[in-house]
């Protein structure tokens, strides 16, 4: 997409220094990293409360209250193929989040709510950055957004049709859209923090996010919701009170019985938000004022899903589900004053204002049979996902059409669509004293990927395009060219076993292997071995190892397009070409090879009574990592130059393999619950202390002498330090017959938003937020809560005026908690 607010290119990689240390990039000395120091503080935090809960769990503790369930005794279904295990039972660290703690929120985005009550997770609101301000990526453990897989009820789910080639956390990746499933829609989340290529495939590098749709044969709900930011902004150059971004939200569920024992659950939810502004003031024109619209889109969506299952024959079940959202976004890009050469004083005297406007379509369909053939539980699914994005800029203009210019233009369409067909099938066998579970299973995976063109006034060069100074196309997102129209395909076919054995003495073992034939890169194979020892009732380790692939998604090897780059002070016609095109081996690309990694995981569940701990431990090793080349200029030589001209462009990027990265860390996850009398408490802290490491980034492979940067210093920083290298997340539940509170506070680290040298570094600082909700149930079927997310209204550092100098990125847009202040909402619920 074009790049609104797009930084220039940067030079000089750095070799990576030892473990625990860092180079301090302003500075050139070596630090003592600041996780290491919070791994080890973590590390004895463990241990004391260890020898705490050992001395709990001694014989003759108090049992739990009648009725009183342990949060143990959730089952999961992510990463392992063995029935009825629970969540502390598992060999891999798996967070269970149920649809509730969801939805008693503020905030109406399931990637959000995730993030917020989730250390691993991470969501930013990249702002200015196009088509990303509307599809936004979630990560985990810091890692790229797409290696982690997404499920929707164990079936793979389909990546948004979008890639993500601004500079944004995730910038290089092609997601999956967390936001496309209501959270009216989900019974819950389950997140498996550990590689699973070996179990699930492609994707599943930083780990697996499984969404759990709803089932119920009877009852339903309906909530409406209404919020709005209420902030006090202080920007670098002036302050003032924001009360904007006003979001309506309507939902409801109904279960419907199928004959006796089958079930179908309708789940709907629409959304309207208006747009927030945090941009500072623009001294670019005479009066100096806000310019700029720095801050969420505006969203209008609605989203229908519905789950079924009908018994059918004998242990038989047919089953299915399918969602469709509706999703039309508008964001802003950087507003160009009245003096911008590319303004028309006769259509916009004032200067104008870009908007980009983002429609999502986004479809879901998925249907199965399960049932047991000669002992072995089989499940055969077909499902087929498909997202569209159609692209408009509006309040724009082409300025090589002077004032005959349209001002809002059709910009084009992405598409992408995944069939998936899979026969899975898994027998517990009798064994040693134990049961050694066998599972095995087929896949088949289609993918298509489709760009059409816009209109031609969206990226042509009209009557004045002899004008070199005037850019051509939409002013903000110019559009999809007929030459960069595309049509692809590829096909995948993968096959997998895995085992998992318990044995007496506590001790279980798994295993698995799979092997994946890609119709456009050929073989892969990875694999896992996890194992777990239960040494008391209420201590256990676990570990595992594991080796995992990505394969580069058909939107990094096919997209290509022309957009309008801001390289301050100026704006650069950059293209983005495949990197096998003619263009992009010319200037260093080559045929590009699936990601590889190696896992290692170490860590303890320990529970006595109410109280549980899990500690967990990781190491993630990645090379070949894709990733966005830098924009090389036609200025950087005259080699270069001539290489470009033919396109009619300045600049030109295309994706690269060749980066190694380091990954470090430990989660720790505690909880305790407790009865008061007629009150209930339930706390819970839980932390993620992370470390990335690029330890080898790709160089040029072309025959340009002197060859350009490929990977620079702000990309190899971004890898690193554009995510919270600690998150903490501390939650109070307390609930006094129909009154119900709940307290969290998240604690995040200080994140870099890298410039292309130290002094143009932007940091967010350590932050703490605080959301308080309370709630109230009337005759068991109506639930009134009021709340407010963000409640002391906290920022991110400020941008310095020297680094900000048309007042539009006024705050950080790498900022892990985004940059809007307080939000207030009250929400009413019914069921029935």
């Amino acid at each position: 997409m074009s790049c609104a607010s797009g930084r220039p290119p940067g030079t000089g990689a750095r070799n990576s220094p030892h473990a625990d240390q860092k180079t301090d990039h302003a500075t050139g000395r070596n630090r003592v990293n600041p996780n290491f120091r919070a791994l080890l503080l973590a590390s004895a935090l463990s241990a004391v409360a260890a020898t705490a809960a050992q001395a709990q769990a001694a014989p003759g503790a108090p049992p739990q209250g009648e009725g009183d369930t342990a949060p143990s005794d959730e089952i999961v279904v992510t990463g392992t193929r063995v029935q009825g295990r629970s969540r502390l039972d598992s060999v891999s660290p798996i967070d269970v989040l149920s649809g509730a703690a969801l939805r008693q929120q503020g905030t109406t985005e399931v990637a959000e709510a995730l993030a917020s009550i989730t250390p691993s997770i991470d969501f930013p609101r990249a702002s200015a950055v196009d088509g990303t301000d509307s599809i936004r990526p979630a990560t985990l453990r810091g890692l790229s957004p797409d290696q982690t897989l997404v499920l929707v009820n164990g079936v793979r789910g389909h990546a948004s049709a979008l890639v993500n080639v601004n500079g944004s956390v995730g910038r290089g990746s092609a997601a999956v859209d967390l936001n496309t499933i209501p959270g009216v829609a989900l019974e819950r989340i389950e997140v498996l923090r550990d590689g699973a290529s070996a179990q699930y495939g492609s994707d599943a590098i930083a780990g697996v996010i499984n969404l759990r749709l709803r089932q119920a044969r009877e009852g339903g709900g309906a909530t409406l919701s209404y919020g709005q930011y209420r902030s006090d902004v202080k920007t670098a150059l002036a302050s003032r009170t924001a009360h904007d971004g006003e979001t309506w939200s309507a939902s409801a569920w109904q279960g419907i019985a199928l004959g006796a024992e089958g079930y179908l659950t309708l789940s709907g939810e629409y959304l309207h938000r208006n747009p927030t502004s945090r941009g500072d003031l623009d001294t670019r024109a005479t009066p100096a004022r806000v310019r700029s619209r720095f801050g969420d889109p505006a969203v209008e969506q609605y989203t229908l899903y519905a789950n079924a299952g009908l018994p059918v024959g004998d242990g038989w079940e047919l089953y299915g589900w399918g969602g469709y959202q509706h999703r039309d976004s508008t964001s802003a890009a950087f507003p160009r004053v009245p003096s911008n050469v590319n303004n028309v004083a006769a259509l916009y005297p004032d200067g104008f204002l870009p908007l980009i406007n983002v429609r999502s379509r986004d479809l879901t369909l998925a249907t199965g049979l399960r049932g047991e053939v000669s002992g072995w539980k089989t499940d055969i699914n077909l499902s087929y996902g498909r997202n569209q994005l159609d692209f408009r800029t509006r309040n724009s203009l082409n300025a090589t059409y002077g004032a005959a210019s349209p001002t809002d233009f059709d910009d084009g369409s992405l598409i992408y669509d995944q069939f998936v067909a899979a026969l899975d099938a898994a027998r517990e066998y009798p064994f040693s004293g134990g049961a050694v579970n066998v599972a095995a299973g087929l896949e088949y995976r289609r993918e298509g990927y489709e760009i059409r063109a816009g209109q031609p006034e969206s990226y042509n060069r009209g009557p004045l395009g002899g004008n070199s100074a005037l850019t051509g196309g939409a002013q903000g997102f110019i559009g999809f060219q007929p030459s960069n129209a595309v049509d692809r395909h590829r096909n995948n076919v993968s096959a997998y076993l895995d085992l998992e054995a318990r044995f007496d003495g506590g001790f279980t073992i798994g295993g698995a292997v799979r092997g994946e034939r890609y119709s456009d890169f050929g073989e892969t194979a990875t694999a896992k071995l996890s194992a777990r020892w239960d040494a008391a009732d209420w201590f256990a380790l676990r570990g595992a190892i594991s080796s995992g692939f990505r394969a580069p998604s058909l939107q990094q090897s096919y997209f290509t397009s022309t957009a309008s780059v801001v390289v301050a002070p100026n704006i650069l016609e950059t293209g983005t070409y495949p990197a096998t095109s003619t263009i992009a081996a010319a200037l260093g690309g080559l045929p590009l090879e699936p990601e590889k990694s190696v896992n290692y995981s170490l860590g303890f569940v320990l529970r006595a009574g109410r109280f549980e701990l899990t500690v967990d431990g990781y190491h993630i090793r990645i090379r070949d990592q894709l990733a966005l080349s830098e924009n090389i200029q036609a200025s950087f030589s005259p080699q270069v130059a001539t290489i470009l001209a033919p396109f009619g462009v300045q600049a030109a990027r295309f994706f690269i393999n060749g980066i190694t990265s380091r990954t470090q860390g430990v989660d720790i996850v505690a909880r305790y619950r407790q009865p008061l009398g007629s009150s209930a408490l339930d706390l819970s802290l839980a932390a993620n202390f992370n470390d990335i490491d690029v330890t080898r980034v790709p160089t040029s492979t072309a025959t340009l002498n002197p060859s350009p940067t490929l990977f620079a210093r702000n990309r190899i920083l971004t890898i690193e330090q554009g995510t919270p290298r600690t998150k903490i997340v501390g939650s109070a539940d307390w609930t006094l017959g129909d009154l119900g509170i709940t307290a969290r506070a998240a604690y995040y680290g200080d994140v870099l938003q890298p410039g292309t040298v130290a002094a143009s570094d932007i940091h967010t600082g350590k932050a703490t937020l605080v959301d308080l909700e309370a709630r109230y149930t009337l005759a068991d079927r109506i639930t009134f809560a009021i709340g407010a997310d963000n409640l002391f209204d906290v920022y991110p550092d400020k941008v310095p005026t020297a680094l900000n100098s048309t007042g539009v990125t006024a705050f950080p847009y790498y900022s892990p908690f985004g940059f809007n202040g307080r939000y207030l909402y009250a929400r009413v619920g019914v069921r029935w």
